[in-house]
């Protein structure tokens, strides 16, 4: 299964696609330093706490519970057809970003999935190999000259930026289950995508809860990743003479 990658989980899925990558020291470019990027660090220790507790309380068991009874291929149909949901908001993002290529592209898989597909059930424009891109309204801003914003530890969501909180208001439009959510106050759907996010949290808690510092590990590894799909994997290196300078 392939799930989209977005920063809306208790601890963002997309964070822990490069999590593996961090540990083993391949990520591309080291974060600004904490005082600069992290100055409310203390609210945000107590919110990540928070967070913490709710995951044991409530999150984690029903998303446990949920990976247990529900067989893969269910699971697989229902992450595919929430991901190809999820996918106009992405075609959205690459229009405002000026990348009317990948737009094309873009529409081309949502179409292939959603008609060959059987509304997103099945994966089919990559075995087509379309390209999957994956683009926000966080990142849309980032795009848009909006850098270096603070981090920020939103409750029940997890890892952010001042400016990818602020992109999730746009989300909240572009997304439909976000916008049931958020506009309608319909919430199953949203509740389920959350499920499936918070299955892929299962295999990593070990390595995360033995870490020296857990809040540490996982903003460090969310903004390295958050900016590596900024610059669309290509993040810039760093500028070495001026760490020499300094």
């Amino acid at each position: 299964m392939k799930f989209a990658l977005k920063n809306n989980s208790l601890i963002s899925r997309s964070a822990l696609v490069l999590l593996t990558l961090l540990l083993s020291a391949c990520a591309a470019k080291q974060p600004l330093s904490a005082p600069e990027i992290d100055p409310w660090e203390p609210m945000n220790r107590s919110i990540f706490k928070f967070n913490a507790g709710f995951d044991k309380l409530l999150y984690k068991p029903i998303s446990s519970g949920y990976n247990k009874v529900v067989p893969g291929p269910v699971k697989e149909v229902v992450g595919n057809m929430l991901d190809n949901l999820a996918y106009p908001g992405t075609i959205i993002n690459l229009l405002l970003q000026g990348r009317f290529r990948d737009a094309w592209t873009g529409t081309k898989r949502f179409v292939v999935n959603s008609t060959i597909g059987i509304f997103g059930a099945l994966d089919v424009a990559s075995s087509a190999e379309i390209p999957l891109h994956n683009e926000d309204f966080g990142q849309t801003l980032a795009v848009w000259g909006w850098d270096n914003s603070r981090y920020l530890m939103l409750p029940f969501f997890g890892p952010s930026t001042i400016r990818d909180a602020t992109g999730r208001t746009g989300n909240s439009y572009l997304e439909p289950v976000s916008y049931l959510a958020a506009q309608k106050n319909i919430w199953p759907p949203w509740l389920l995508e959350k499920a499936h996010v918070r299955i892929q949290l299962l295999e990593q808690e070990e390595l995360i809860e033995s870490s020296n510092d857990a809040y540490i590990l996982i903003r460090d590894v969310w903004l390295q990743n958050r900016e590596f799909e900024i610059y669309n994997g290509d993040p810039p290196l760093p500028d070495y003479e001026a760490l020499l300078e300094e």
